[in-house]
């Protein structure tokens, strides 16, 4: 008698899907914990609303005026006569600096214009007033 080797099924390959979810997952993982999650700091103010705004993607110095005609950076009040030295301080001898205004869009124009008129004479070598898009 002759044993003849019997043949087996022929399935084709499987993958194993248990460490491919678990590759997944860690990387869904790293990618959340990486992703830099933009949080705007500075006081509450309502912007005011215009057609063409568009995203601002270059490293700035954020000046925002209050409802009140107050001057922050950052979260710290400055007054309009400390604003100056505190600009001048901030953008040292860079000479295309940005300096954003971002007053309240129920502030008066002057008290925003004074602003701005401060931050040209620090040495800002570009002024931007901020808006938000209107839709």
């Amino acid at each position: 008698m002759l044993n003849r080797p019997r043949r087996r099924n022929q399935s084709g390959v499987q993958i194993p899907l248990t460490s491919l979810i678990d590759i997944v997952f860690l990387l869904l993982i790293y990618f959340l914990l990486t992703t830099n999650f933009l949080v705007e700091e500075g006081i509450k103010i309502k912007l005011p609303q215009a057609k063409a705004a568009a995203p601002q993607t270059e490293e700035v110095i954020t000046v925002y005026v209050d409802p009140e005609g107050r001057a922050y950076i950052g979260t710290e009040e400055v007054s309009l006569a400390a604003l100056f030295d505190r600009l001048k301080a901030i953008i040292g001898t860079s000479e295309d600096s940005l300096v954003v205004v971002r007053a309240d869009r129920t502030v008066v124009l002057n008290k925003a214009v004074k602003v701005m008129d401060i931050a040209k004479a620090a040495g800002a070598g570009r002024l931007c007033l901020a808006t938000e898009k209107d839709l």
